[in-house]
Parts: structure tokens; C-alpha cells; sequence
């Protein structure tokens, strides 16, 4: 039951909406949450030579540039219509478009005929809150286009929209296929990112059960579970895409660019590896949480136990000499006050003794 609410919270961050039942193929939902007013686009065209950058809001920019790279930035993916003119201009296939639109897709790859759709999600996370955001990421590529799909405003692409703009690197002098293979590595770099801040999380997690576990720590615990079993989700599939990407025989992927590919495969794996590590570590911080727990309930009961343990004998001699009897031993005696207590110093005395020779203290 509890891992059943798991996957479920894991899908109900993923989106708000789903397809309606029985809507013909190609039918484009936007299952997400809206993001952004309008959409922007920011067009990229270059060669070995020259290097353009263009910001639309709400419109089409024209592709003035023809014989060179061109790169479509898409942000937003409320505007469905939006989506469709572009995607119609590039010669997308219906079922390409329905699936950008479509935030709740599994990773995968699809080739057409004339593109490859690559889909994967992309990560955040907030320390603070141990919360991790996910951001689904479209790929189209085309003879001398690439369109990514993106809902949120952040530059995913910073890094590689960067090594273009220097003219540094191979990457000006590659096609369309190497600058997918970019996009999909600078995501790939961001999981290594996440995985060191949630690794960060579990040193600080253990740390405090070590030295002074608190109630929130169970749900500190929960929700690291919950953002690795959604990372779980993601990056299996994702190293399907990268093996499907990287033996492809469509025209539009050069073997070089597989080679890249190939490597990035390995680099995919790493992160399925490291996952499945830390969602180890994670519930054995859950089982050291407990166990924490569990012995300093112990301590204290053993504590309590031992002080029980002494008072029971001075329990048992008060009760005696505290009996109203006319005639009891020691009643006239004018040192039977104080040899009482010594008696019952010296059986205390005794018990601490013998309850450490035992080590059960």
C-alpha cells in the first residue's frame, strides 16, 4: 500500500490532466499545468562561420537562414494551436505533435519518417524543501532542424546555447543530429547535479539520526524515497532512448554522432546506477532512523528499569517498619532510623554493582 501512494503522488506531479477516452490518434491535450502567458521561442541558426539568436514572444519567428543549422527553442506548450503551426511548418507527424503536448509521456524515442521525436524529462531539486521537480522535454529532429519543447521559462540549454555562441568545440561544425545529442547530454549532466544535491541530503539526513533524530526526519526520509522512485521512473526508459538513439539506421543520424550517443548511453546508465544506490542508502537511513529510535526508547527504559530495581527493596523495607505494630524489633532502638538507611544505601549500593558486572550498565 505505501509504495502504491508513492507511484501515485509520483504521477500526480507529472500532470493535472490526461487524454480524454476514445479521442482518435493525434488528438493534441495538454495535460500539464500552465507555466506561461505566452509562449516564447528562441531561434538559434548557424553554421561554422556564423551564429544567430532571435527571441519571439507569442509568434513564429521566421527561419531567415536557409542551408544552416536552425534550432527552434520552444517554452511553453499551453498554446496548443501554437504547437500545431510549428509543428505542421517542419512537417511534424500528427502523432509527434500529440505526444509533445502531452507532459505525461514515459521517455522514449520515435522515428518517422522524415524526424526522430526524442522525449525525457529533465530534474530540480530544492534542498530545503527535498521536493524534485520534473520538466518534460521534447526533441524534434529534422534535416537541418531541431525544435525543442519545453514547459517551463528556464533555459534548459544555457550550457550549450553558450558553446554555440563561442564557436568553440565541434559542436558548430556538426548537424542537427550532434546538436540533439547536445541537448540530450546537457540534460543528462543536470541528473549528475540533482543526484549530488540529493546525496548532499542523505549525508546531512544521517548526521542528525546519528547525533539527535528528529520526528520530521521519518518525513525528510519519505520524501527523498519519493523523488528517487520518480528519478527511477525516468532514467530506465531514458537509457532505452540513448541505446534506440545510438543504433538507429535512420538517415537523418550520422555515425559519428552515434558514437557520441553511445558514450552518453554509458553515461545514462551511471545515473540508473546511482539511483538505485541511493534508494538503497535511503531506506537503510529509514532502518537507522529506526533502529535509533529504538535504542534510545531502550535507554531509557532500561534506565527507568534500573531505578525501579533499586527502589523495590527501600520500597519493601519502608513498607515494613512503617507497619503500625505495638511491638516491632528496632522501634526503641535510638539508632534504628539511621541504620535503616544504611541498610538501604548498601542494597543500592550492591545493585549498582552487580547490575555493572552484568554490563547492564
Amino acid at each position: 500500500m505505501r509504495i502504491t501512494r508513492l507511484v501515485k503522488t509520483a504521477t500526480d506531479r507529472a500532470g493535472i490532466t490526461r487524454t480524454a477516452p476514445g479521442a482518435p490518434p493525434g488528438t493534441m491535450v495538454y495535460t500539464g499545468r500552465k507555466e506561461m502567458e505566452e509562449v516564447h521561442v528562441h531561434l538559434t541558426h548557424y553554421d561554422v562561420d556564423n551564429f544567430n539568436c532571435t527571441t519571439m514572444i507569442g509568434e513564429i519567428p521566421e527561419d531567415n537562414a536557409p542551408g544552416k543549422t536552425t534550432w527552434y527553442d520552444v517554452r511553453g506548450l499551453h498554446r496548443v494551436e501554437f504547437i500545431e503551426e510549428l509543428g505542421k511548418a517542419y512537417g511534424m507527424h500528427p502523432l509527434a505533435m500529440e505526444d509533445v503536448v502531452d507532459v505525461q509521456q514515459r521517455p522514449k524515442m520515435e522515428a518517422y519518417q522524415d524526424g526522430i521525436l526524442l522525449q525525457l524529462k529533465a530534474f530540480d531539486f530544492d534542498r530545503k524543501t527535498r521536493d524534485l521537480s520534473i520538466e518534460q522535454v521534447s526533441i524534434y529532429l529534422t534535416d537541418e532542424t531541431v525544435i525543442s519543447f519545453q514547459e517551463d521559462a528556464g533555459d534548459l540549454f544555457e550550457a550549450v546555447r553558450n558553446r554555440l555562441a563561442s564557436s568553440s568545440g565541434r559542436i558548430r561544425s556538426k548537424g542537427p543530429d550532434y546538436l540533439a545529442y547536445a541537448l540530450i547530454d546537457n540534460i543528462t549532466d543536470r541528473y549528475f547535479s540533482v543526484l549530488d544535491s540529493i546525496e548532499e541530503t542523505l549525508d546531512e539526513l544521517e548526521n542528525v539520526i546519528l547525533s539527535d533524530p528528529e520526528p520530521r526526519t521519518k518525513s525528510q526520509i519519505h520524501d527523498l524515497r519519493l523523488a528517487l522512485l520518480t528519478m527511477r521512473k525516468s532514467t530506465s526508459p531514458t537509457r532505452e532512448l540513448t541505446g534506440k538513439f545510438g543504433d538507429t539506421e535512420h538517415r537523418l543520424v550520422s555515425e559519428d554522432t552515434q558514437l557520441y550517443v553511445r558514450d552518453l548511453k554509458d553515461h545514462i546508465i551511471q545515473v540508473t546506477d546511482l539511483v538505485e544506490t541511493y534508494r538503497d542508502v535511503t531506506n537503510g537511513l529509514y532502518d537507522l532512523y529506526v533502529s535509533e529510535i529504538s535504542f534510545r526508547m531502550n535507554s531509557v527504559m532500561q534506565t527507568l528499569t534500573i531505578v525501579s530495581t533499586i527502589f523495590i527493596p527501600m520500597g519493601f523495607l519502608a513498607g515494613v517498619f512503617g507497619m503500625n505494630f505495638a511491638v516491632m524489633p528496632g522501634l526503641e532502638n535510638p539508632y534504628g532510623y539511621y541504620i535503616l538507611w544504611a541498610v538501604m544505601v548498601i542494597i543500592a549500593g550492591l545493585l549498582l554493582l552487580w547490575f555493572r558486572s552484568r554490563k547492564w550498565i
